[in-house]
């Protein structure tokens, strides 16, 4: 009588020994999951995915994330090679690739990746300029990648990928900038009027010359003009005579006096009290 009531007891406490003993000792692990098992405090093996036994009280595991995980960095205060003040932000993806380092050779890897990457983004974009930063974005963050990706390979972290997102400037520099670039804009307009101005006039050198070496082509020019000028129904027009066409009736008038003064007696004063008549 006393044994069955004994038994009567003992069975229901041996079954929950059983249930905590194979709730200790078994585990599932997903496929993105893998346990990094430790025996008496010794590592044994990484385990997983799927079904993992354990020695209840002698193994433990530690499980460990493959995904790629994304970490915010937040917004860190920088000042550029050109003393430029400015706040900037980027986002870090990483994935564990050896789950025995991650968890042996640092403490907690996810806080300690995340300070890595405030560190690096500071000392890199402090080597370059503000226009490197604005233009250069893309090549700054694959420096940022490949500095911390080398960093965490002992921690068997792989870096796949950092992002620049912001870079914020104070509004003293804003107003700077934007002076600067309308300046900028100012001397290219200089400069494209000045080499206008020059090809224009090169322009025009090329065509006096050409209209010189053929002077029927200076009256055809002048006639176009006059054209030109009747189209727009003037009542006036006013037009520069050109010498060469006056040049040849000049002469004609000059050959007569010369030869009349050649030919002829000199004609001496007339008294200024003689009449004419006289």
């Amino acid at each position: 009588m006393f044994t069955e009531s004994y038994l009567l007891y003992l069975t229901p406490a041996l079954l929950i020994v059983a249930l905590i003993l194979i709730g200790a000792s078994v585990r599932i692990l997903r496929e993105y999951e893998r346990a990094v098992v430790f025996t008496l405090g010794r590592f044994q093996r990484v385990k997983g995915p799927g079904l993992v036994l354990l020695i209840p009280f002698i193994q433990e595991m530690v499980k460990v994330d493959l995904r790629i995980q994304v970490i915010e960095i937040p917004t860190q205060d920088v000042i550029s090679h050109d003393n430029v003040s400015m706040k900037v932000d980027a986002v870090l993806y990483f994935n564990v690739v050896n789950p025995e380092r991650a968890i042996i050779q640092v403490q907690h890897y996810l806080p300690a990746t995340n300070m890595l990457a405030q560190t690096t983004l500071r000392a890199v974009l402090g080597q370059h300029e503000l226009d490197e930063m604005l233009s250069e974005r893309k090549k700054l963050s694959t420096d940022v990648q490949s500095i911390i990706d080398s960093q965490t390979e002992n921690w068997g972290i792989k870096v796949s990928n950092v992002e620049i997102r912001t870079v914020e400037l104070t509004e003293n520099m804003v107003r700077a900038i934007a002076k600067q670039a309308e300046a900028e804009r100012d001397r290219r307009a200089k400069i494209i009027h000045a080499e206008a101005e020059f090809q224009a006039a090169q322009t025009l050198v090329n065509a006096a010359k050409i209209l010189s070496s053929i002077p029927a082509a200076m009256q055809l020019r002048y006639l176009q003009t006059l054209a030109e000028i009747g189209a727009e129904q003037n009542s006036t027009v006013v037009f520069p005579m050109p010498i060469d066409i006056i040049k040849p009736f000049l002469e004609l008038i000059e050959k007569p006096g010369k030869a009349a003064g050649t030919n002829g007696a000199s004609i001496g004063p007339i008294a200024k009290d003689t009449p004419l008549n006289a």
